[in-house]
């Protein structure tokens, strides 16, 4: 293994950890409506737990409603349980074909809270990009070692590892900013 394939390997798993934390928000409720709220929702199909997107068409017809649609409206009462089941905190409207969801505006203690969850959850990305950071400064003394690199070329790669942390702590702080704003305006 080569200097530059341990940082691109290493810059791969940043981006998969900054990834699993933009993920992590989508699924946040805000107090308006968006299908990220519901699409990774897991429901009971066939005896196995299937994503709510792959069964159901999921739209936002006002800004403070989810609508619903089954593809097979055989599913209803299970999305239904689903939803109920869920920490999303709202109570499903069934009508036979369709399931709206009217997401409730927020308090000011409950922006407080979920603003805390996001500084959280983009604190625990960049612990995890520190991680990875630590993996790649072995891994390059390592290969420095085996392929009797020069102190300098060694010193030269860490640096490079140093400047993708940045990047990425940087990325996550800005998606985490932006976040909170979002959830302190709605």
């Amino acid at each position: 293994m080569s200097l530059d394939a341990v940082i691109k390997d290493t810059e791969a798993r940043m981006e998969k950890a900054a990834s699993v934390f933009r993920e992590e928000l989508k699924g946040l409720r805000t107090g308006r409506a968006t299908p990220g709220l519901v699409e990774n929702l897991r429901v009971e199909q066939y005896g196995s737990p299937t994503p709510l997107k792959q069964i159901a068409q999921i739209s936002i017809p006002e800004p403070q409603q989810i609508l619903i649609k089954p593809f097979d409206p055989s599913t209803l009462k299970e999305i239904e349980k689903a939803i109920r089941s869920s920490d999303l905190g709202m109570s499903p409207n069934n009508d036979g074909k369709i399931i709206r969801l009217n997401v409730p505006g927020m308090s000011g203690d409950q922006r407080q809270k979920l603003v805390a969850r996001v500084k959280k959850s983009a604190e625990d990305a960049k612990v995890s990009c520190r991680n990875i950071r630590r993996d790649a400064n072995k891994g390059l003394e390592k290969v420095t070692k085996d392929l009797g690199l020069s102190e300098d070329e060694g010193k030269k790669a860490q640096e490079k590892v140093q400047n993708l942390l940045k990047k990425y702590e940087a990325a996550i702080q800005e998606t985490a900013d932006k976040k909170s704003k979002e959830v302190m305006e709605t």
